[in-house]
């Protein structure tokens, strides 16, 4: 058997609960992997609310997640390049990655930098591939000034680096008592609230040249506002407002490719990029896990770990040192220069 997060309606974070399900078995073109740890994200919350049914609906009994990192436990008829007992990292699009096994498309895994821990790796797919596509959207330049709204969440804490990465000059919105986050990251901290236009306005005299909206409510108005390019606004979350502007929202979709989760894993596997952890809660906790990220605020990922509750079915060895969820630190190492970086300006 294998433990997976379901919901069987729409409803609040008391709908989760751990189901008891059949091993799933890998069948044509398909890899089982047994999952190590696994992200949550807001817009998991919408869908299982039902605030986004519409866009994303529900098929009941439904499961959750999307990010993952594991070991290859079997591999069906047509796979190649995986093989039991690799350790990889991944997607799922079936809202399914929250588990202890996961049926994956092998497009969608990349083997695991051995330099990135697993917390980091089961977390990464969704932030990082938001966070270059937002960054690729809006074609920053070297010299460039951009504003990054929500910049120490998950995918504006990765999109500030990116940008800076690219050159430009990054002023990072967030609350006052996220500033020294932000400068250690090489982010100019802008606190949020009232008067934020005219403390942009004042540390961007002559305007702004790009703006990532990573929060929503009602950034994407004031980036047209402070006279930001609309194709030069890329927000992942207020559809309207993009839609009245004429302003991008390019997010994952846009960048759901094998070659940039593995450029984005070893970035942040060397050090190139900060990544942080807000907190680990094991599986069975799913609900305190999503209540901690429904309260905001939260600096960085909130990740699912299973090994704290199961052995590894790959063998003696355990997934982690010594089954305990914990916080691994950053890298401090720098990362060869042979990595594509940063991220190619979008066309359009």
């Amino acid at each position: 058997m294998s433990r997976r997060v379901q919901f069987d309606r729409y409803g609040p974070v008391d709908v989760l609960h751990i189901a008891e399900v059949p091993r799933p078995s890998a069948g044509e073109g398909q890899v089982l992997v047994e999952v190590a740890a696994t992200g949550i994200n807001p817009g998991e919350i919408a869908i299982r609310n039902g605030a986004m049914e519409a866009m994303f609906p529900a098929t009941f009994p439904s499961g959750q997640g999307s990010d993952f990192a594991g070991r290859v436990v079997e591999t069906g008829p047509g796979v190649t390049g995986f093989a039991p007992g690799d350790e990889v990292m991944g997607w799922s699009d079936r809202r399914s990655a929250q588990a202890d096994h996961v049926l994956s498309d092998p497009r969608h895994l990349i083997a695991k930098p051995p330099a990135l821990d697993w917390i980091r790796a089961g977390a990464l797919w969704a932030i990082g591939a938001t966070s270059f596509s937002a960054v690729r959207a809006v074609a920053i330049r070297a010299g460039d000034v951009v504003a990054v709204s929500g910049a120490t969440g998950g995918v504006g804490g990765l999109a500030a680096q990116l940008a800076r990465g690219a050159g430009a000059r990054v002023l990072g919105i967030a609350s006052a008592g996220h500033a020294d986050l932000l400068r250690a990251i090489g982010v100019e901290p802008v606190a949020y609230g009232d008067g934020l236009g005219d403390r942009l306005r004042s540390l961007a005299p002559t305007g702004i040249d790009a703006f990532v909206d990573a929060h929503g409510g009602g950034y994407v108005d004031l980036a047209v506002t402070l006279r930001v390019a609309p194709h030069r606004i890329d927000t992942i979350i207020d559809f309207d407002a993009a839609q009245r502007h004429g302003a991008k929202t390019d997010a994952s979709p846009q960048a759901s490719d094998p070659d940039i989760l593995a450029a984005m894993a070893e970035h942040v596997a060397w050090g190139r990029l900060t990544m942080p952890i807000a907190a680990i809660y094991p599986l069975e906790q799913v609900r305190a896990a999503y209540t901690e990220l429904g309260g905001g605020h939260v600096h960085g990922k909130i990740v699912l770990s299973t090994v704290s509750t199961r052995r590894s079915a790959t063998g003696n060895r355990s997934l982690s040192p010594d089954h305990k969820p914990r916080v691994p630190p950053p890298s401090r190492t720098r990362k060869p220069a042979n990595t594509r970086w940063p991220p190619a300006r979008s066309g359009r």
